[in-house]
């Protein structure tokens, strides 16, 4: 990550195709070790093609990843059900309403308050 940071500054820096010198330079400045294995790599994937275009697609690609949690499978589930999107946002209010009255009960155990 820290070698794909060093070529975005650079790049935000101005300098629209990063040298492997120029990435170095970055990591050299914050102290940070420059790896030439994963400096080559990386330039050799981005070589010839736009930043804007390679981080759009790589956003297309992140949109098809699941966050994990509940959320993500009743997402999915609404669409593959069809009409039934209505059925499930009532599901979603008790789940609300449950974890607001847990955090008053744990308010509760405690007995005492951080800020008195």
């Amino acid at each position: 990550m820290k070698v794909i940071a060093a070529y975005l500054l650079a790049v935000l820096g101005g300098n629209t195709s990063p040298s492997s010198d120029d990435i170095k330079d970055i990591l050299g400045s914050v102290g940070a070790e420059a790896d030439d294995d994963r400096i080559d790599l990386l330039l050799s994937e981005v070589k010839g093609k736009d930043i804007t275009e390679l981080i759009a697609a790589g956003r297309e690609k992140l949109a098809s990843v699941p966050a994990g949690g509940g959320g993500g499978v009743a997402v999915s589930a609404a669409p593959a059900a069809g009409g039934g999107g209505g059925a499930a946002a009532p599901a979603d209010e008790p789940k609300k309403e449950e974890k607001v009255e847990e955090k008053e009960e744990s308010d509760d155990d405690m007995g005492f308050s951080l800020f008195d």
